[in-house]
């Protein structure tokens, strides 16, 4: 066996040994187009030389990163960083011809060869090789760092490409260890599927039924979808990543990220699991599980996967930060809860959520009791809502108690209470019942279960007796409730029901003073109030409670006639004039000067429009004001068509159709010439409410 033999047979088997650790030559990946579609590969400086393959002459022994690649599989699987990812070589490809001499770098010439060379799998390069075709000899040292040149040629940048393979490979410096070469790229997907500990090679791999490419075609593919926000075809082309090679670790990470992506949180979160499962010094499934805890506002969790992915380098100083302003809010929140600070808990809540755990059910549960402590019921509803839509994940993981309740209990309990606070009753105890189901040893739980059992018991009886007439019954019946939820809203408005059956008008505007105290927007409330005020005869208090009624429900005629007649009433108690004021009835029309001069003096607020029967956008406003006569009764609406009565339109002296003009008392107070139906709505309800 020659010399040239023997050197070769020593690198290949180094290499062999090194598998895994190293990438063995310096050419450009064979598949570096598959690189990550988020991030570009990133360049470690190399302690002293790249590390450089090792081919031998026709018939030597073939380096295990050139077999592979002929195999199919990017050869950037094979780092000891288990990261899956693609790297570049340190060392770029050389303009032709370029030569070294002694144990320098090896530079790739970039000529042409015979066929059968390339440095795949096949046959080596052949012993007729032009010498400015081959690499020259590298030298192979015990310790594995290659000797540095005595004198290296000036070297010209130029962009990584992938090897052509025609160039021939020399035997080049074996470096054990790993001294020199690239770290791996940090990106969103893992642009090698291939784990570097495979025993099986993955071109070995079946091919998924209904896939028509190879693994590396089908990560490609994936990885393109992903760069362009098609999340849900990255995924589909993913999952057969992972059907072809269900043990890498990079397979699985890509189609945790492109779950991520789609909002399927939990599903990314088993994914990233079984990754860490498969390979558990893996630093960048520790790192995606860390951000996905961090985003479910798992705190411990999350902190124990970034120590793990920072001993491997994946930890990004960025979520770190993130996690350590979730946790201060979080803890700020709990403490301010204990001391039924309920404005700073809420503060901190929301500072939490924005510091990245968006998709937290813990923080949502303590921002909806914080609003529902301070009478805020429909932002707490709304935020028990978007609750429920989110990803689910078990909080059982965390630490935290919350007045002796675990997590998962606790957010159970706000459900139940939120429930409660708006009446369904049923419901509250059905999430009671839940909380009880994953925390039996609480004694907080329990006594908020039976609290809860206890009034919807009293809810119950009370509307029994309130449908058999004994509203007095009834009253007694929803008092008990109250015993037991002292600020329910729905107890005390059931129980002013009762009050104002029996004619007790006082009581009954207390209690509802009550229930709209912790819940303003409560309309069944208000309009208990506001007959309540009829009946006393406080029309003023009447009239405001009627006209926030008719702002809320603009098609309710029962609201807007129990208006219109408080208004009189208050006008008749102030000595006003009432005897024009008419409800409702449609727009009248105005034939002559001394009906509009009627209409102008009368009491209250009259609306004079002013238009023209072909004109186009006196067609087109027409019906709303027709609408609006309808949605305020208490306001007199007269029409003018300009055609028929120039003569009324010279007295007004108008021009320009459509035109409005708005009297109050006798006085003109707005004219609008072609408004637009806002501005007109807006400005007939704020006379009309301002007439009041």
């Amino acid at each position: 066996m020659s010399g040239v033999d023997r050197i070769s047979l020593r690198a290949a088997a180094l290499a062999l040994d090194d598998c895994g650790r190293d990438k063995p030559d310096t050419k450009q990946d064979v598949f570096a187009d598959l690189g990550s579609p988020v991030s570009p590969l990133r360049l470690r400086p190399s302690a002293a030389a790249t590390p450089s393959s090792s081919s031998s002459s026709a018939g030597s022994a073939k380096s295990p990163a050139l077999c592979i690649a002929a195999a199919g599989v990017p050869r950037g699987g094979g780092r000891g960083s288990h990261s899956g990812e693609l790297v570049a070589e340190g060392n770029p490809p050389r303009p032709p011809g370029h030569r070294r001499s002694g144990s320098g770098p090896l530079i790739f010439s970039g000529g042409s060869s015979s066929a059968g060379s390339g440095g795949g799998c096949g046959g080596g390069s052949t012993a007729s090789s032009p010498l400015t075709n081959a690499l020259p000899t590298g030298n192979i040292c015990p310790s594995g760092r290659v000797a540095s040149a005595a004198a290296a040629p000036p070297r010209r940048t130029r962009p990584d490409v992938l090897g052509s393979g025609t160039g021939h490979y020399g035997h080049g410096s074996i470096m054990r260890g790993g001294g020199g070469g690239m770290a791996p790229a940090r990106s969103s997907i893992d642009a090698s599927p291939y784990h570097s500990n495979f025993s099986r090679s993955p071109a070995s791999y079946p091919a998924p039924q209904g896939s028509n490419g190879s693994l590396q075609e089908v990560t490609r593919a994936g990885n393109e979808w992903y760069k362009k926000g098609h999340y849900g075809e990255a995924l589909r082309h993913y999952d057969q990543a992972v059907t072809l090679c269900p043990d890498s670790v990079a397979c699985r990470s890509n189609r945790a990220a492109a779950l991520t992506e789609l909002g399927r949180l939990t599903e990314a979160l088993r994914e990233c699991e079984e990754a860490i499962r498969r390979d558990p010094a893996n630093g960048r499934a520790h790192a995606r599980l860390a951000a996905l805890c961090l985003r479910f506002g798992m705190v411990e969790r999350a902190r124990k996967h970034f120590m793990l992915a920072g001993q491997a380098n994946q930890t990004d100083p960025v979520e770190l930060q993130r996690l350590q302003e979730m946790e201060r809010h979080l803890g700020r929140c709990i403490d301010a809860r204990k001391i039924r600070d309920w404005k700073s808990a809420l503060k901190e809540a929301d500072a939490a959520i924005a510091s990245g755990a968006d998709s937290s059910q813990l923080l949502l549960a303590l921002r909806s009791e914080a609003l529902l402590r301070l009478n805020k019921l429909e932002e707490a509803d709304s935020t028990i809502t978007s609750m429920l839509k989110l990803d689910n994940a078990s909080l059982s993981s965390m630490s935290t108690k919350l007045s002796g309740m675990i997590p998962d209990s606790y957010v159970h309990v706000v459900q139940a209470q939120v429930n409660m606070a708006f009446g369904r009753f049923d419901a509250a105890v059905t999430m009671a019942e839940k909380a009880r189901v994953v925390d039996p040893g609480s004694a907080e739980v329990g006594r908020i279960i039976n609290n809860i059992r206890l009034v919807a018991q009293a809810r119950a009886q009370g509307n029994d007796l309130f449908k058999a007439g004994k509203f007095a019954e009834a009253s007694i019946a929803y008092g008990e409730g109250l015993k037991y939820e002292p600020s329910n809203p729905v107890l005390y408005c059931n129980r002013a029901a009762c009050w104002s059956k029996l004619g007790r008008w006082a009581k009954t505007v207390e209690d509802c003073n009550e229930a709209l105290k912790v819940q303003p927007g409560y309309m069944k409330a208000l309009l208990r109030r506001a007959a309540s005020y009829a009946k006393l005869e406080r029309w003023a208090d009447c009239v405001r409670d009627y006209e926030v009624l008719r702002k809320e429900l603009p098609g309710d005629t029962e609201v807007a006639e129990s208006l219109f007649h408080a208004q009189v009433a208050l006008k008749t108690a102030r000595g006003e004039e009432v005897a024009n004021m008419k409800f409702g009835g449609e727009v009248e029309t105005v034939t002559s000067i001394e009906q509009l001069q009627d209409a102008i003096h009368s009491p209250g607020v009259s609306v004079i429009y002013f238009m023209a029967t072909m004109n186009q956008q006196c067609a087109q406003i027409t019906p709303s004001v027709d609408s609006l006569c309808s949605e305020c009764p208490s306001v007199n609406f007269l029409k003018v068509n300009v055609d028929e009565c120039p003569m009324v339109a010279r007295a007004e002296n108008v021009r320009i159709v459509p035109t409005f003009k708005i009297y109050k008392d006798g006085a003109r107070v707005k004219e609008m010439i072609c408004p637009n139906l806002h501005n007109l709505r807006y400005s007939v309800r704020h006379y009309a409410v301002s007439s009041s």
